[in-house]
């Protein structure tokens, strides 16, 4: 709609807008997701226009969009250690799990590309408002998980918005990680101009979904099994979360892999029905070859392999060890000789290098940490719900609507 509104407007005066389109590149984007992105945006005859900025954003650092560029070994890196701290505070919450660091990194990544070079004038967004209210509502639980102040009043600006989202997941990163956090480089935020905000979820609601086949067709749109869509955090990814219900199932739940699978996909019935998924990969989600596939994508994607989301789901170390013995009783029997040893490590004291090994390829965490998480509290449940304030908060529709940005 925007890029048909400047050649419209240049087709009939000397001058028209400038469009600046931005994405957010985290660890579980495809290159699928990436061809995809390449495929509309040639089409849109974005790449040759100097009416157009193309960036992208990977571990706050503005780069210009490119859909070859493999995804940093820092970046996975960061995300994968925050992935796994996550899961582990959160007693294996998948959905926060998932979904957090791409979320907490939303505040950053709006100040950073309205900043940018000189900055905008405004945002667009086709986000509608409860789903933008479902995020902040998120955010805001994270951050009061961290106790991280959460002031009662609203900002009175857009920017003044994105700088308190970004204090907020500044909050949080800090209280996960403790004496281990490292403070990030913001010098190169800039300053922010006012911005202005355009809302366009009311132009899409109420699109016959039949006729959208054209628009695929005209974007050579190509459907991504792995595919994030944090609109919808409770399914952002229903084949890596199905495989992480199966997981669960299988290790703590004592069923079948594939009980736990199909349990996770008849709750998702509903929003994949809505999303065309297709039938043929939940036919396969709970057999061999969808597990291969799914561990194949998390290996690939997030550098996690089946022994260490296992653990994560587990979360063995945290409030001082409480599931650790279950956990190696569990998965490895063999280790249970060794479990007053790996108390004793994970209080501080020393240990062999066989054992620290051992505990840092199977946690995919190096030995600080663990001993941090050994210190730390799970993440408070809801007395009424048991569930997480991060699920809840990921399920609910929040709270008042602050102001309204993007939610992906």
């Amino acid at each position: 709609m925007l890029r048909s509104a400047q050649l419209t407007i240049a087709g009939r005066s000397p001058k028209t807008f400038q469009l600046r389109v931005a994405t957010l590149r985290h660890a579980g984007m495809s290159q699928r997701a990436l061809d995809t992105l390449h495929r509309g945006y040639s089409a849109l005859f974005f790449h040759d226009d100097p009416r157009v900025e193309l960036l992208m954003v990977e571990n706050q650092e503005v780069l210009p969009f490119n859909h070859l560029r493999p995804f940093s070994a820092a970046g996975r890196d960061v995300s994968r250690r925050n992935t796994l701290m996550v899961g582990h505070l959160t007693s294996g919450d998948i959905c926060a799990t998932l979904c957090s660091a791409p979320y907490l990194a939303l505040g950053d990544f709006y100040q950073r590309i309205t900043a940018w070079k000189g900055g905008v004038h405004a945002l667009a967004s086709g986000d509608s408002s409860r789903k933008q209210r479902q995020y902040l509502a998120w955010l805001k639980k994270s951050a009061q998980t961290a106790d991280v102040f959460v002031p009662a009043r609203r900002p009175l600006s857009l920017t003044g918005l994105f700088e308190r989202m970004e204090e907020w997941s500044t909050g949080f990163y800090r209280g996960l990680y403790g004496d281990h956090y490292v403070d990030t480089d913001t010098s190169d935020l800039g300053s922010h101009r006012h911005l202005s905000y355009i809302g366009c979820a009311d132009l899409l609601e109420g699109i016959d979904v039949e006729s959208t086949s054209v628009l695929h067709d005209f974007m050579l749109y190509a459907p991504d099994e792995f595919g994030f869509d944090f609109s919808n955090p409770a399914y952002a990814n229903p084949l890596l979360m199905a495989h992480l219900y199966g997981l669960q199932a299988q290790n703590l739940r004592a069923l079948d892999y594939q009980e736990g699978v199909e349990g996770f996909i008849l709750q998702a019935a509903s929003y994949l029905r809505r999303r065309r998924f297709p039938e043929h990969l939940l036919e396969e989600a709970g057999t061999q070859e969808g597990r291969i596939l799914s561990a194949a994508y998390a290996q690939e994607s997030f550098g996690l392999d089946e022994n260490q989301l296992t653990c994560l789901l587990f979360s063995p170390f945290i409030h001082h060890g409480a599931r650790l013995e279950s956990y190696l009783r569990q998965c490895h029997p063999g280790m249970l000789v060794v479990l007053p040893d790996l108390h004793k490590a994970l209080q501080g004291s020393p240990c062999t290098d066989m054992l620290e090994q051992w505990v840092t390829n199977i946690s995919g965490l190096p030995m600080n940490l663990l001993q941090h998480l050994y210190r730390k509290r799970p993440t408070v449940t809801d007395p009424d719900t048991g569930g997480s304030s991060h699920r809840d908060a990921c399920l609910a529709a929040g709270e008042s609507r602050a102001y309204q940005l993007s939610g992906r």
